[in-house]
């Protein structure tokens, strides 16, 4: 039974909508990671935000989202999808984030340390910061001015000021295991409490004044001599039998049950209740709110999803993948939109179940993100470097969350995007599930309750159990596992049978103990402790019991989550039992309750709820290691791995062990190593830390970059080029290239691949080098290869009469065509002799001397050009008597 420690209101009529204020937002648990400024519990710093900004930090169409990896947050405006301010978040780098927000508060949660902060979005500056139980099993809900931590494990339900995070009156207490903490669209907060199949809402009372709690910070009292009036239980509703699975989505007015044990959903409105059996084959799911009236019902297991309006489906249809990763679809102006966490793609459909275009991201690293403010969905991928705006009209537009023309942009560079995630295990056969285990039963006075552990699912969740016992059958939710059957005689003995229900129907059953109800129970143990250990267990104590005149036997340990509570062992020895590691899931809170049962099999009430802990242990194995060359480094090798589960605390470094030394990285997922030999192969070792210590390692190798290797392939050759082909193993790095010639023959740089060298010597014998360089040195090898000869003919061309018709024809006293020197001169004293007309000669290369004009002989051919060519040795002919082949271009060949 709930004790409310404020007033209550037993008319319906309480149920209001209290909004006065243009205050607008959703509350709940918004888990996309969102961040503000300058919290001092997780180190967060804005930068450069001053006051032109603090006009549009509360502007409606934007919210802040989360990059996990990098530890920031940025504003995206909805109406322009870019990124306008960004924020450093340092100690919450590599954290899950639990945020909500509205036009006027930022409430933020750090899944890891439990660290809850708050930030005035007028003032743009912290307010306060609180402590709360680590790991998941604690939300915020955020509305207008009213703020609530919801405590699910313990059942505890708070307001808080979120100027100050002070309490606002006393706390409001349901039964351990509750689940919701969402506001509704009128300001109500809505709590499910499966164990007894009830949903109830709650109304925040109004804030103290601002006097009564100006400067008072965090845990201070609010106000100053009289107590502030308390949040408001104001109506309860029955909306399944006790002890079924219940998980809500609250409306614009009133809520959303799905009870996943029958798999009935039962809208609440005013004073309206109407439910519907929906033909889910599987645990089905809820967005936290529905926008519109068509409240989408998604069965991961199945890949389906329904939309369910006025008692009556809607839609029905099939998303395209495989996997049960999929997140709950929301619904929002006409579309269903579904995340697959598994790909990073949000599928989206139209209002009849008609695909239409996917949202892509690439590497998400975990589930994607979806809120609706205002007139926008935003979508986020908090370990991806970009979020995704979509409009009304459903445009979708990316948006660049590291961009850096922002305020508080240019941060440390980001890491190096780890690799993909290796390929998804094949999914296992499914078939009907396994028989439960530990099935037993326990009497009480009238009473019997029975107790079982998990059965196997085999391939496809478990959607509830099956007690069957004292000609009764009690269907049960897969996540309660316990059963108190009341209405017995004492001194009758009883027995249960307790079996699983998947997809595939029901398995084996399982019979408890023989039990016999009596009067004669023992006392419940007075209090319990809890304590997780490094190792991955949980150790529960208490005081012994007082047996009543009977020895007792055995005590029955059962622990408590979020909307659910599972038996996980009995002590038979002692006052104390520890929970194996790895029974619990790591990083979910957890409370204990302990039942005595005496030599009779008797048992009492639950013990008190302990304290709520969280089971951790090492991290995981660090997987996705990946070791690359740094190609403009010599000796250094850039590491990159993605980061393992955490287990339960946050991972606080990370330790890289590299050629027997060993670099611990606290920020980010990427180191780069340096110091090592060149064309060294170095064996990499990764291990995550965390206060339990290091977890497994992933390894990997890389070798730096050596110095490149050339091959040559060959060479090809004209009169006045040359070219060089090659291979060049670059040796993990990026190599350049460069070809010379001996002889002056020059010198050239560019491909890899093959390299030429123009204006060389025709029939010249040249060696060839070629080099390749990188950061760990340079390469050479050589090659000869003799350039072709360049043949010109020796042109005289005889006129048409007189002298004119014989000039050519012979070497005669005086000047004469075709006449060859050994200087560049018409020097009979050093003539060698004459060339016919139409004699080949080889030419070597050119140099300037006498003018000569060939007249008419050789088409009033004019220069000073003379040729060296191969005629009783290296003497020159007139250019203007020698015709060069290949067009007669003087500047073929080199100057000699």
């Amino acid at each position: 039974m709930r004790t409310v420690a404020s007033a209550k209101a037993s008319s319906e009529d309480a149920v209001t909508d209290r909004r006065g204020k243009r205050w607008r937002g959703r509350g709940g648990l918004v888990t996309i990671g969102t961040v503000l400024a300058l919290v001092a519990g997780l180190g967060l710093t804005v930068l450069g935000l001053g006051a032109a900004d603090q006009a549009v930090a509360s502007f409606d169409a934007a919210s802040w989202v989360w990059s996990r990896t990098k530890g920031e947050a940025a504003r995206v405006n909805g109406v322009t999808a870019r990124v306008d301010t960004r924020v450093d978040v340092p100690r919450a780098r590599g954290h899950q984030v639990q945020v909500t927000q509205n036009d006027r508060f930022v409430i933020l949660r750090d899944v890891q340390t439990g660290v809850v902060s708050t930030m005035d979005l007028v003032s743009l500056k912290e307010a306060a910061t609180a402590q709360t139980t680590s790991g998941l099993g604690v939300r915020v809900a955020l509305d207008e001015d009213a703020a609530f931590i919801i405590d699910a494990v313990q059942g505890e339900v708070r307001q808080l000021d979120p100027r100050t995070l002070t309490p606002v009156g006393q706390s409001l207490r349901f039964p351990p295991g509750i689940t919701g903490g969402v506001f509704d669209g009128k300001g109500n907060l809505w709590i499910a409490v499966p164990s007894e199949g009830t949903v109830s809402v709650i109304t925040p009372a109004p804030l103290p004044d601002e006097a009564a709690t100006s400067g008072s910070g965090a845990g201070s009292a609010a106000g100053a001599g009289k107590a502030a009036a308390g949040p408001a239980l104001v109506r309860t509703e029955s909306v399944a039998p006790g002890n079924h699975d219940l998980t809500i989505s609250t409306l614009e007015s009133g809520v959303a049950v799905l009870n996943r044990t029958t798999n009935e959903l039962t809208t609440v409105r005013d004073a309206a209740k109407q439910t519907v059996e929906l033909p889910l084959e599987g645990p089905g799911s809820l967005p936290a709110h529905t926008e519109g009236d068509v409240i989408p019902v998604t069965v991961p297991d199945a890949r389906r999803v329904y939309g369910v309006s006025q008692g009556r489906t809607t839609a029905d249809f099939p998303v395209p993948g495989d996997g049960p990763e999929l997140q709950a679809a929301v619904a929002w102006e006409g579309f269903f939109y579904v995340a697959d966490e598994s790909t990073g793609t949000v599928h989206v459909f139209d209002q009849a179940g008609r695909v239409r275009k996917d949202i892509g991201f690439t590497d998400p690293g975990g589930p994607l993100e979806l809120e609706v403010r205002e007139s926008y969905l935003f979508i986020n991928a908090p370990s991806a470097s970009t979020a995704r705006v979509v409009d009304g009209a459903h445009t979708v537009r990316v948006v660049d969350k590291y961009a850096d023309d922002v305020l508080g942009g240019d941060p440390p560079p980001t890491p190096a995007d780890p690799p993909p995630p290796p390929p998804k295990p094949k999914k296992p056969p499914v078939t009907k599930p396994g028989a439960p285990r530990a099935v037993r039963a326990a009497a009480g006075d009238a009473q019997v309750r029975v107790t079982w552990q998990a059965a196997p699912a085999n391939g496809a969740p478990i959607t509830r159990y099956v007690v069957e016992g004292a000609e009764r059958t009690f269907p049960v939710g897969a996540n309660q596992r316990s059963l108190d059957v009341t209405g017995l005689t004492n001194g009758e003995t009883y027995q249960f049978t307790v079996r699983a229900v998947n997809q595939k129907g029901e398995g084996p059953t399982r019979t408890s103990n023989a039990v016999t109800p009596t009067a004669e129970v023992p006392d419940a143990p007075t209090a319990v402790n809890a304590e997780a250990k490094p190792d991955g267990t949980v150790v529960v104590s208490w005081p012994a019991a007082n047996g009543q005149g009977l020895e007792i036997e055995r005590y029955a340990v059962t622990a408590i989550s979020e909307g659910g509570s599972s038996p996980v062992g009995e002590a038979k020895d002692g006052t104390s039992f520890t929970v194996p590691g790895g029974q619990l899931e790591y990083g979910k809170q957890y409370a204990f309750t302990v039942v005595a049962v005496n030599e009779r099999g008797a048992g009492s009430k639950a013990s008190p709820v302990s304290a709520s802990v969280v089971p951790f242990t090492r991290p995981g194995r660090t997987e996705g290691v990946d070791a690359a060359t740094v190609g403009d480094r010599p000796g250094t090798i850039r590491v990159s791995w993605a980061a393992p589960a955490d287990n339960g605390r946050p991972i606080t470094r990370y330790v890289v062990a590299a050629g027997g030394r060993t670099t611990e990285v606290t920020d980010g997922t990427g180191a780069t190593l340096e110091g090592f030999g060149e064309g060294e192969t170095v064996a990499v070792e990764v291990r995550a830390v965390n206060e339990a210590g290091p977890g497994e390692p992933g390894s990997a190798t890389a070798r730096t970059v050596a110095k490149p290797a050339v091959t040559i392939t060959g060479s090809s050759a004209t009169f006045n080029s040359a070219t060089v082909t090659f291979t060049v193993d670059a040796g993990g790095g990026t190599a350049t290239c460069s070809i010379s010639a001996s002889d002056g023959g020059g010198t050239a740089t560019g491909s890899c691949t093959s390299l030429q060298l123009t204006g060389l010597k025709p029939s010249t014998a040249y060696t060839f080098t070629v080099s390749a360089r990188n950061a760990a040195g340079e390469e050479s090898k050589t090659r000869e290869q003799r350039t072709d000869a360049l043949f010109g003919t020796a042109t005289c061309n005889n006129g048409r009469n007189g002298d004119t018709a014989t000039y050519c024809d012979e070497d005669r006293a005086g000047r004469n065509g075709n006449e060859i020197f050994s200087v560049t001169r018409q020097d009979n004293g050093r003539q060698v002799g004459w060339a016919k007309p139409g004699t080949r000669l080889e030419a070597y290369c050119k140099k300037q001397g006498e003018e000569v004009y060939a007249y008419i002989y050789n088409n009033d051919k004019r220069s000073t050009w003379w040729i060296q060519v191969n005629y009783e040795g290296k003497n020159y002919i007139p250019f203007a008597w020698l015709n060069l082949d290949g067009g007669d271009n003087v500047n073929d060949l080199p100057t000699c």
